[in-house]
C-alpha cells in the first residue's frame, strides 16, 4: 500500500495559536481577526509555495504597520508553534514502514526554509524518506499540481495511494484526482481505517 502523510497536524503538532495568543492578551476575537484577517491564508500559502519569509512579512508589516511585531513572530517563533509529535503518530509510522509491503511517502505545505529545521527536530518525519514539499515546488494543497508532482516524482498511480490530511479540502482534492483519501481524526482512528 502507499500512503502519503500530511506533515503539518498528522505528523506534527502545529499550534500557532499557543504562541500568538498571549501577545493579544488571550483575547480570542483579537487572535481569531489577526489570523484571519492579518497573517491570512495567503500570506501563508506564499510562504509555502517558496516565497521568501523575510519579504513576505516586510511586505504585510508595511500593509499592516500596527501589527508590525506580531507579523515578524511568525518567522521568529515558529519552532515554538511546533510544540511536539503528533501521539502516537512515530509508532503507527513505524509500523507501517516495517511492512515491506508499504511505501510511505510525504505530502506538505511547508516553507523550506523552516522545513529542514523541523525535520531534523522530529523523529516521525525522518521515518519519511520520499516527500514533496511545497516550498520547494512553488504550488500549495489542494492545488492538483502539487500531487501531480508527487505522483510523477515517484511513479505513483492515484488509485493505488491513500492519502492522509487533516484539512478535508486537501483530502477532497485528492479524491477529485483518484487518491483513496482519509480525513486525520487522531493516530487510533486513522490504524482502524487503514487495517
Amino acid at each position: 500500500m502507499n500512503i502519503i502523510f500530511d506533515f503539518g497536524n498528522v505528523l506534527v503538532r502545529w499550534e500557532p495559536k499557543k504562541v500568538f495568543l498571549p501577545y493579544f492578551n488571550n483575547d480570542e476575537k483579537e487572535y481569531d481577526f489577526f489570523w484571519e484577517h492579518i497573517c491570512d491564508a495567503d500570506f501563508r500559502n506564499r510562504i509555502d509555495a517558496g516565497e521568501k519569509q523575510e519579504g513576505v512579512i516586510k511586505e504585510y508589516q508595511a500593509k499592516f504597520p500596527k501589527y508590525a511585531d506580531r507579523i515578524a513572530m511568525y518567522w521568529s517563533h515558529w519552532e515554538e508553534s511546533l510544540p511536539g509529535e503528533m501521539p502516537g503518530m512515530y509508532d503507527l509510522v513505524a509500523q507501517l514502514k516495517g511492512d515491506p509491503s508499504n511505501h510511505i511517502y510525504g505530502l506538505t505545505n511547508w516553507s523550506m526554509e523552516t522545513f529542514p529545521i523541523a525535520r531534523q527536530r522530529f523523529k516521525v518525519l525522518q521515518l519519511i524518506d520520499d516527500y514533496v514539499v511545497s516550498g520547494a515546488e512553488g504550488f500549495v494543497k489542494p492545488d492538483h499540481r502539487l500531487f501531480q508532482i508527487l505522483l510523477d516524482r515517484f511513479g505513483l498511480r492515484a488509485e493505488e495511494c491513500v492519502f492522509v490530511d487533516d484539512n478535508a479540502a486537501n483530502v477532497a482534492s485528492a479524491c477529485e484526482m483518484g487518491f483513496n483519501g482519509i480525513v486525520f481524526e487522531g493516530a487510533d482512528n486513522l490504524r482502524k481505517k487503514l487495517n
